[in-house]
């Protein structure tokens, strides 16, 4: 008996153990629950589940762990179909997942696995962007998204993807220019752009260790950059390269694969053509050298001036009043480094601003000052002189793009001198006017209002200038440029044509073509990654205050784009509400405004998707006025949703679409903020959502079909 005990004992703990080890993490279990389903759950998949499971403990098949964690998904060539699903970011272990040679489709989900260091998605049917949340993959070596259908351009996204050893995005319809912070990628080995679209020049890449570079079938121009010429594999075939002689570089670029053969004669030219380029090579040289030595004594005699006009102790008013005499602007910053500029600067009432040119991405704290600099004209389209080059001081590991300064005069010409008749809308802190340049370019110019500038400091406006160029996303509208003159301040962005949200639901005419629904679930979509963006990536995390559907804005194809943010130092000043409708019930001030009631405005945007109301109507009965509390109630009765729904739908929407959308918007507008979800997880609800509805579109044309075929049988 006493045996037998003791044996028991020892197989229950056994067993006990056995479960405690092979258990797996919930979270990943239920990542791969859904990627199951999105997948079709096929067959050859064993041992994979839809719900539950022990993908870890019962060996599921290409998955590997360690301990109660998923660190590998390993299934290339498995015949797949489908989605990857919407939970892959949950997998906060994996290390490596290939999915490459299958049949997988959709957009790659937004939000990839955050530590991974491997990702192979090449050789399936993938559509729409390189995903965004790349940008926080700081562990990634391998990326591999070839021989795909992605296309669009690439977002500014790689200042912190500083592992990256091998990119390929090859056999893609992939446009645009190269991004600037693809100068980051100080690691990067191996490179495969080939058969895209890709525009423009090759600069961004051009100081990166590169050993293996295709280019070849893209739309480049320009000059392949010397330091590329001498790698190990180039091909750079199918593009239109300028011919002739290139420009030279820029004074202190070092080459970093110098050719001996790259002389303009060959080395079995005659004698005498020897004779003349060693001649020409010792005239270079000393004319070189000489050039050096005057530039050392200006630099020399420009900081012995310097000392001389500012004491040791001077405060940082001093140094920026030093730094407008030579030409350069500094920005609060305790730690200062170069940004290159082409352009003239000028000062009006203590501020500095540029008065053509452009300024430049600033290089990493280890990426060469010098770099390739030209210069275009005016952003008016009018030639301009342009001086010596200039170096702005901007803070050190910045991120901001672009700007450029706009004269005073030639926003006023372009705005019609801010004629009512460019108006393009009114906020809380100022008129928007339609402005169309020389070259035909059509911008939109935020005025912001005179009464919240009393008392406002010049440098005050320029820091917020930097802190909203930093902000790059697909779905924001990006600043273009500034204005600061003779007491006005303006911001530029790009004008979008299509207008906002609320001209589309609320201002649209009969002869308009109205929102289709999986157009209004993309539009909420890639709204609320905008969101996501200022609330998670940004650092620290923006709260928006502001959002509403007026700022919302559509381009041609109806993707948003988020405006109106970064402007809290204005907020704070107005003393109108900022949203009527769209306030949270605890923001009783522009100061009391936090993340959950970004979310919560975010919510009544996604209510006007749903039902086509504006969230106050005085027109409607008074039961019916706001639209939160009208809709609140009804969100959970399915009935009532069908009722609910925008008419303009004319019924074309997928039924079993509105109720997951419905609960969604619920949460967000809960009264209190705690229950509210944060944007992530609103984003991962959509994406969830999306797929499912292009799903039961398909099946829904897939069955329509089979009726059709069937009458047809029938009638035959």
């Amino acid at each position: 008996m006493h045996c037998f005990l003791v044996g028991y004992l020892v197989l229950s703990l056994w067993t006990f153990i056995s479960l405690v080890h092979a258990e797996t993490n919930d979270k990943d279990e239920n990542a791969l629950n859904v990627m199951f389903k999105s997948l079709n759950a096929p067959s050859q998949l064993s041992g994979w589940r839809l719900n539950g499971g022990d993908p870890c403990g019962n060996s599921w098949e290409g998955i590997t762990c360690s301990g109660s964690r998923v660190t590998q998904i390993k299934l290339s060539n498995y015949g797949l179909n489908g989605e990857l699903g919407y939970g892959l970011s949950n997998l906060t272990s994996l290390t490596s997942i290939d999915m490459s040679k299958n049949n997988l489709n959709g957009q790659i989900p937004y939000q990839l696995p955050p530590n991974v260091v491997k990702i192979n998605l090449s050789r399936n049917q993938f559509t729409g962007d390189v995903p965004y949340s790349i940008s926080q993959m700081t562990k990634v070596e391998d990326i591999n998204l070839s021989n795909n259908q992605l296309d669009g351009e690439l977002s500014d996204m790689f200042a912190k993807v500083k592992n990256l050893k091998s990119f390929d995005l090859s056999n893609n319809q992939l446009t645009g220019r190269l991004p600037n912070t693809f100068a980051y990628l100080k690691k990067l080995n191996t490179l495969h752009l080939q058969d895209n679209q890709f525009t423009g020049s090759l600069n961004a890449i051009r100081d990166l260790p590169i050993e293996d570079l295709n280019v070849e079938n893209n739309r480049f121009t320009g000059w392949i950059p010397n330091e590329l010429k001498g790698i190990r594999s180039l091909k750079t075939g199918g593009n239109s390269w300028s011919t002739g002689k290139a420009p030279p570089p820029p004074p202190g670029v070092v080459h970093r694969h110098p050719k001996p053969d790259e002389e303009e004669e060959e080395d079995n030219d005659d004698g005498g053509k020897k004779k003349s380029k060693l001649v020409r090579n010792i005239i270079i040289i000393a004319a070189s050298c000489f050039g050096v030595l005057l530039l050392v004594a200006g630099l020399c005699a420009a900081m012995t001036s310097r000392r001389k006009s500012s004491p040791p102790s001077s405060q940082f008013a001093d140094e920026e009043k030093n730094a407008g005499q030579k030409g350069t602007t500094p920005f609060q910053s305790n730690e200062l480094t170069a940004a290159p500029f082409v352009g003239t600067v000028k000062e009006s009432k203590g501020l500095k601003t540029i008065e053509s040119g452009v300024i430049f991405d600033p290089p990493p704290p280890e990426y060469p000052l010098a770099v390739e600099l030209k210069h275009s004209g005016s952003v008016s389209g009018r030639p301009s002189s342009v001086t010596e080059p200039v170096r702005l001081l901007k803070a050190r590991g910045s991120t901001s793009a672009s700007v450029v300064a706009f004269s005073l005069p030639d926003l006023q010409n372009a705005t019609g001198n801010f004629a009512p008749s460019h108006l393009l809308g009114e906020g809380n802190i100022g008129r928007v006017y339609r402005a169309k340049c020389v070259d035909d370019k059509v911008l939109a110019v935020k005025k912001i209002d005179s009464a919240l500038l009393q008392g406002e400091k010049p440098e005050g406006f320029s820091e917020i200038v930097e802190n909203i160029s930093k902000l790059h996303h697909p779905n924001i509208a990006e600043l273009v440029g500034y204005c600061s003159e003779q007491g006005q301040y303006l911001l530029v962005y790009d004008h979008y044509r299509n207008g906002s949200i609320h001209e589309f639901l609320h201002v649209s005419d009969d002869f308009s073509k109205p929102l289709t629904w999986n157009t209004r679930l993309s539009i909420a979509l890639g709204a609320a990654r905008a969101v996501e963006y200022l609330h998670k990536v940004c650092s620290p995390p923006i709260v928006h205050k502001n959002i509403k559907s007026s700022n919302i804005l559509l381009d041609a194809k109806l993707n948003p784009h988020l405006s109106d943010y970064g402007m809290a130092h204005f907020h704070e000043r107005t003393s109108q509400n900022l949203g009527m409708g769209y306030n949270a019930p605890e923001c009783i001030s522009p100061s009391a405004y936090t993340l959950k009631s970004d979310v919560y405005s975010f919510g009544v945007v996604m209510l006007e998707l749903l039902t086509g109301r504006k969230p106050l109507d005085n027109k409607k009965p008074r039961s019916e006025q706001c639209l939160v509390k009208w809709a609140s109630p009804q969100l959970h009765d399915t009935e009532a949703l069908a009722v609910m729904v925008d008419p303009a739908l004319r019924g074309l929407y997928p039924p079993k679409s509105l109720p997951p959308f419905a609960e969604i918007i619920a949460l967000c507008v809960k009264s209190d903020p705690k229950l509210r979800p944060t944007m992530s997880e609103v984003v991962q609800s959509l994406v969830q959502l999306v797929q499912q509805s292009n799903r039961n579109m398909r099946d829904e044309l897939s069955t329509s079909r089979q009726e059709e075929d069937e009458e047809c049988s029938v009638i035959v």
